[in-house]
């Protein structure tokens, strides 16, 4: 079953674990990412933490990085 937009955004990140998109290495571009509950992610602006994460379902997430990665965005 995939999670509801809002299920997404009810999702505490206070203790989420953040890495540092590979795609923005080297780029000064400071994306970052968190796994969440069931596949989703959580996705932030390093340099402006006070901007609410987007985030994305399993299957929204699977289609952006495919999409990226076909260098299609």
């Amino acid at each position: 079953m995939t999670d509801s937009k809002a299920e997404l955004y009810a999702e505490d990140l206070s203790a989420a674990t953040w890495r540092k998109a590979s795609a923005s290495a080297g780029e000064n571009d400071c994306v970052e990412v968190a796994e969440l509950p069931r596949g989703a992610r959580a996705v932030r602006d390093s340099k402006n933490l006070e901007r609410e994460p987007l985030r994305f379902t399993a299957s929204e997430w699977a289609a952006f990085r495919a999409g990226v990665l076909a260098d299609e965005l």
